[in-house]
């Protein structure tokens, strides 16, 4: 197994979390993110900006144990706290994606984002 394949394999747990692949460096474009290992590219990290966010989301649902939809009023802010601690509304598209995975308006989630930031 060549060190690129070897080194990819080992990151393969954090890039589906992410929602990123892994491809080979000499592939890599410039919105790629070349690493570097022993000196020498050994893979690049493609994101996907739109697996990002539905990534992010599975994560949160996974720790409520229930889809987004399904949460308390109380317990949407919390997720809403977790996605915005962790930067998903820093991605295009991210408040809309979430506000359609939880089932509300995109104005909702704004008004959740405004609490959770004057309470801080």
């Amino acid at each position: 197994m060549s060190l690129q394949t070897t080194f990819a394999a080992a990151l393969e747990p954090l890039l589906r979390v992410i929602g990123a692949t892994a491809i080979d460096a000499a592939d890599a474009t410039d919105s790629d993110v070349v690493l570097e290992w022993a000196g020498r590219p050994a893979v690049a990290i493609r994101l996907d900006f739109a697996e990002t966010t539905a990534a992010q989301v599975r994560g949160v649902e996974a720790e409520f144990g229930a889809p987004l939809s399904d949460l308390t009023r109380e317990q949407k802010q919390i997720a809403v706290r977790i996605l915005d601690e962790r930067g998903a509304f820093a991605l295009r598209k991210a408040i809309e994606d979430v506000a359609d995975a939880m089932g509300v308006s995109r104005i909702t989630i704004y008004n959740y984002l405004n609490a959770i930031r004057e309470a801080d």
